[in-house]
């Protein structure tokens, strides 16, 4: 059953598909209700413009039924995507668990400190990445820089720097995933966001020195920043000479603290760390 109303001109609008209410009744009702008086036309078989006539009518009343199905669908479908997706990321997770744990790697559950606060220590901290790479256990590291805002990781060439610096970035990423972390313990402040500046290889495409695009990617990353932010920084800025590189460092860093923005700068320029020993 459609019904419909009547608009300018007589034109049908608002059509509407009706349940009929007679299968809701009993039988006995059904045989013995009075019968009301109805309007019938019949379209005759051979009636061509009439059968189409009747078919619009009939699509009509199916269109607003057949949107909601449609949105419906489109709903169900989206929360099952939605539910697949996160459920990925818990296996995801328990996989992770499993290998780590199959290998012997401490794996603890860390604890989040507030934003407002500075804190960041940890035990046996090691580079997840670089463990699921390598069949032996891998050696963590143990730092304790609360109330710190700057950390600067200095030592050799080749002496794991760079994968310290990468430990630090996951396991606050993994932390704040509601995640376990790979250490044997671990404690952080909450930040708004995690940016990292690390250096890149030659590229042919380049318009520019390598410089420039160092310091357009420091100031898009600037641009980003909250005052509760980490940024890692790894030999940024390295491509010029020690002492316009550590002057470079130097001023982006003085700023970066006066802001009460959390640094951990892998940076071998003897100017940059004799400057930092110094409070700013």
């Amino acid at each position: 059953m459609i019904s419909a109303q009547p608009d300018k001109g007589n034109k049908a609008t608002n059509y509407a598909l009706r349940k009929s209410e007679e299968k809701n009744k009993l039988w006995m009702l059904r045989i013995f209700a009075p019968k009301r008086d109805v309007f019938t036309y019949f379209v005759h078989p051979r009636d061509e413009s009439g059968a189409k006539a009747l078919s619009e009518l009939n699509d009509q009343g199916l269109n607003v039924v057949a949107n909601a199905l449609a949105q419906s669908t489109d709903h169900i479908l989206s929360f099952f995507n939605m539910l697949r997706t996160e459920l990925a990321f818990y296996i995801g997770c328990l996989n992770l668990h499993a290998r780590l744990a199959q290998k012997g790697e401490p794996i603890s559950f860390p604890v989040p400190v507030a934003s407002t606060e500075r804190s960041h220590s940890f035990t046996g901290l090691y580079d997840v990445c670089l463990s699921l790479n390598l069949q032996k256990r891998i050696v963590g590291n143990a730092v304790k820089a609360d109330d710190k805002d700057l950390v600067i990781i200095t030592g050799a060439n080749q002496g794991g720097k760079s994968t310290f610096l990468r430990s630090i970035g996951l396991s606050q990423l993994m932390m704040q995933s509601g995640m376990f972390v790979p250490a044997e313990s671990f404690s952080s402040n909450v930040c708004d966001g995690l940016f990292t500046h690390y250096k890149r290889e030659e590229d042919a495409t380049m318009k520019s020195g390598k410089l420039d695009e160092e310091l357009r990617r420091m100031s898009n990353i600037v641009d980003n920043m909250t005052p509760r932010s980490i940024v890692l920084f790894n030999e940024s800025f390295a491509v010029t000479n020690e002492r316009e590189g550590s002057e470079i460092a130097t001023q982006i860093t003085s700023a970066l603290l006066e802001k009460r923005i959390k640094i951990f700068s892998n940076f071998l320029r003897y100017a940059f760390i004799r400057i930092c020993t110094w409070p700013f």
